[in-house]
């Protein structure tokens, strides 16, 4: 299913951002443009792929998984974590 999508000019947008927002909100994309050329895109956010580990431990259960995290799974976690020491880069930043 395509988005509706409105362009208006960024004198217009600063008018009323908030109805912007509320626009981009109820799934509209709006382009803003100053004359006539695209400034900004403005949609809602893509929902991120990432899943808790509670989500996936569900998962697992609703799957007939029988792993089960011992006593010292945070400990391990912790190593992973501290074995990758430079930050990791965000996808949505």
């Amino acid at each position: 299913m395509s988005m509706a999508t409105i362009h208006i000019s960024d004198a217009d947008a600063c008018r009323d951002f908030a109805g912007v927002l509320a626009r981009v909100r109820a799934g509209v994309e709006v382009v803003i443009e100053d004359a006539a050329s695209p400034a900004v895109v403005l949609r809602t956010a893509v929902e991120s792929p990432l899943r808790r580990l509670s989500e996936s431990l569900r998962l697992a259960k609703e799957h007939g998984s029988t792993v089960t995290l011992d006593g010292d799974f945070a400990h391990d976690l912790e190593g992973v974590i501290n074995s990758h020491p430079e930050p990791l880069e965000n996808p949505w930043a």
